[in-house]
Parts: C-alpha cells; sequence; structure tokens
C-alpha cells in the first residue's frame, strides 16, 4: 500500500487543506466527548511544526446542502482550541476567508463542508473553489473515506495529497490486521443481525482462520444447524444464508465457533433470573443474552493460538449486565495477550469501542478505531474512495 505522509511532502510555507474528522456529540453547544478531536491535533502539530498553514475542513451532521445554523462547526472551536493549546480561527463565510491573514503557523477551521450541496455529490467545481486556497492536501478523516465526497475525493485529486497521522496510523492497523496480517488470525464479529454483517461474514471466512461469532447473529447460526434458540432474537429467513457462509468457511480452512454455552433470560432486565445452559436447552420463551463461561474459554483458548486478532461488535448484550460477561471477558484476555506481545489485535465500530471501554481494554488493543462504516467497509473488502485517491497521487 504505498501513499506520501507527511513526512514526504515540503510544507514550509504552505498552506494545507486538511480534512480531519470533528463530527463529535455535542450537547447544550459544548463538545461532550473529544476523542475525535483528539486524535487529529498531533497531524495539526506536525503541520505547523513544519512551517504550514493550517486550514481544517470538516462536517457535522447531515445538514444535506443547506444551511442548518445548529450544525455550525463554529460550536466545536473551542474544544478544538483547548485541545490544541493555541487559538483556532473560524470562518463562517465563504470557503477562504480567513487564510491570507493566518501567521505562518497558524490553524483556521472552515464552516461545515456539508453546507455545500457541492461536497456530498463530489462536485469538482466545489473541490477547485477549496484548492485555490492551498498548497497541499492532507487526509486525515479515515473515518469519511469511504464516502467519495469533494473533501475525501475529488480534492485529493487537485492538489499533492498524503496521509495525516491518523489515517497514517488506521492504515497501518489496517494492513497489519486483514492485509497482510501474521498468522493464525481469528476475527471476533458480533452484534444483532446477521442480515447487516453478509458481507463481512463472507470476506472474513477467505481471510482468517478462525471466525468468532457472537451476540444475537451467532442465534441465526445456532437456528440454521438445527437448534431451538426459543425466544432469542434470530433471522429465521437467513437460516441457508447462514449455511451458505458456514459451507464457504469450511471449504476456505476457517472454522466458525459459536457458543456452546449461553446465558439466557426470559426478558433482556438488569437483575433478571437467568440461567447457564447448552445451546440445545434454551428454556420454552427465553432468549439467549449472553455466550457463556464455557464459550468464552474455548474462544480465549482459540485466541492463545493466534498471532492476529481484528474485533468487531459484542459477544452479548454487554450494556445490560450480566450479560456483558463474556464480551469482557474476551476482551481482557486479547488485552493481556496483546501487552505480552504474543498478539497483534485491531477493533473497531461503535459498539466494540464501548465494549472495550466497558471492560477497561482499550488503551491496551493494539488499534482501536473510532471510524464505523469505513472500518467495516475496509473489512468487507471493499475500495474506499478516500484512500483510493490518496494512492492514486
Amino acid at each position: 500500500m504505498r501513499y506520501e505522509t507527511i513526512d514526504d511532502m515540503d510544507l514550509s510555507g504552505k498552506t494545507v487543506l486538511t480534512r480531519v474528522d470533528l463530527n463529535v456529540p455535542v450537547k447544550d453547544g459544548k463538545v461532550t466527548d473529544t476523542t475525535r478531536i483528539d486524535r487529529v491535533i498531533p497531524t495539526i502539530r506536525d503541520l505547523s511544526a513544519a512551517g504550514a498553514k493550517v486550514v481544517l475542513l470538516a462536517h457535522f451532521g447531515r445538514p444535506k446542502g443547506r444551511v442548518v445554523p445548529e450544525m455550525s462547526l463554529r460550536q466545536v472551536v473551542p474544544a478544538l482550541s483547548e485541545a490544541l493549546g493555541r487559538e483556532v480561527a473560524f470562518a463562517d463565510g465563504s470557503y477562504g476567508q480567513g487564510v491570507a491573514d493566518l501567521p505562518a503557523d497558524g490553524v483556521i477551521l472552515f464552516e461545515n463542508v456539508r453546507f455545500n450541496p457541492g461536497e456530498e455529490a463530489d462536485d469538482e467545481g466545489f473541490a477547485r473553489r477549496l484548492a485555490s486556497v492551498g498548497d497541499v492536501y492532507c487526509n486525515d478523516a479515515f473515518s469519511a473515506a469511504h464516502r467519495a465526497h469533494a473533501t475525501t475525493h475529488a480534492l485529493a485529486r487537485l492538489l499533492p495529497s498524503c496521509a495525516g497521522r491518523s489515517m497514517q496510523a488506521e492504515l497501518h492497523a489496517l494492513q497489519q490486521a486483514l492485509s497482510d496480517p501474521k498468522p493464525p488470525v481469528a476475527a471476533v464479529v458480533g452484534g444483532a443481525k446477521v442480515s447487516t454483517k453478509l458481507d463481512l461474514l463472507s470476506n472474513l471466512v477467505g481471510r482468517v482462520q478462525h471466525l468468532i461469532i457472537g451476540g444475537g447473529m451467532a442465534n441465526t447460526f445456532l437456528a440454521a444447524q438445527g437448534i431451538d434458540v426459543a425466544a432469542s432474537l434470530c433471522e429465521h429467513d437467513l437460516l441457508d444464508t447462514a449455511r451458505d457462509i458456514a459451507a464457504k468457511a469450511e471449504a476456505q480452512g476457517c472454522t466458525i465457533l459459536l457458543p456452546r454455552d449461553v446465558v439466557t433470560a426470559p426478558r433482556l432486565e438488569a437483575d433478571v433470573e437467568t440461567r447457564t445452559v447448552r445451546v440445545e436447552d434454551v428454556p420454552d420463551g427465553w432468549m439467549i443474552l449472553d455466550a457463556g463461561p464455557d464459550s468464552t474459554v474455548h474462544a480465549a483458548t482459540v485466541l492463545d493460538g493466534c498471532a492476529t486478532l481484528v474485533w468487531n461488535g459484542p459477544m452479548g448484550a454487554f450494556e445490560v449486565p450480566p450479560f456483558d460477561a463474556a464480551t469482557t471477558a474476551l476482551a481482557r484476555h486479547a488485552a493481556e495477550r496483546t501487552k505480552a506481545g504474543a498478539l497483534i489485535s485491531v477493533a473497531g465500530g461503535g459498539d466494540t469501542v464501548s465494549a472495550l471501554n466497558h471492560a477497561g481494554v482499550a488503551d491496551d488493543i493494539t488499534y482501536v478505531s473510532t471510524a464505523g462504516g469505513a472500518f467495516l467497509e475496509w473489512m468487507e473488502g471493499k475500495d474506499l474512495p478516500g484512500v483510493a485517491a490518496l494512492m492514486d497521487r
């Protein structure tokens, strides 16, 4: 995978148009989670240190090409300035205002690029308008790389282009995990429904040696084997699809691990009565809500024999204790293996990040992606327009 990085560019005296992800949660006009802001700070600092003016391009929400005041990026400026430790200017007028007045290493944030209909249309005219302001393009928004938009795709084709530090780290991690992994490779895939991850499962069975399936989607695979999952979440219309994926896995030499015992309850509530049973013994009217301890130990034993792990989705309904036990235990085991230098672990997806934080091990995983759709599409084996544009350059 060949692309330019900040280190490959001559940036002194240049203006760098930098696509970042500042689509952060905001309540009452204040940012409530700065994770995505923190991820772009190293890029901004390195660009400034190289003597470049930094023009930040970002989206916020889905204004659909209209100016929506409550989706203005102005409300992100205080948190961004605090994280950077210096003032960040803001241009709320035309895309270009204020750049000339910046000092040589200054930073300015342009207004929400999705206020312009040309952004989501990947309009070359809008991209050229932005390109006229800068000398170099830097993409540090992997989370938006699966969108062929003007600031992720068209703009990269108009200026000398490079990847920012966060983008560079993400691409390196994903290459380690799937493109050129150290075998054996295991994947943990969880979540509610098989239907949302058909492409992912189909791609993984040809790339990994062990596929550990958890969450509600495991119920569909169990039902496809003729097991009565009672009142559990299950896509009964996809049983043939589950069988096809299992057959493809067998043909590719990929072992699918499904729960052997499960934690069940009559309803999804905290402090409800639970029973841990073999998968063949789910009580009538009860639901499977987590993998059982035997299944968790089995999965952990598989990880002991692997060198690489890719994780997307929880093993059970981890948001409601006690149905977080399997996810937490397996996450902590993966983290221990990673800290010992025995496992390269890459995880991503909103539920996965929440689960790892819940287990207290997010900082011990090799790389945790904050991207949602882009991470999933990469795992599905799809080309990402924003990444392809950088490599084309």
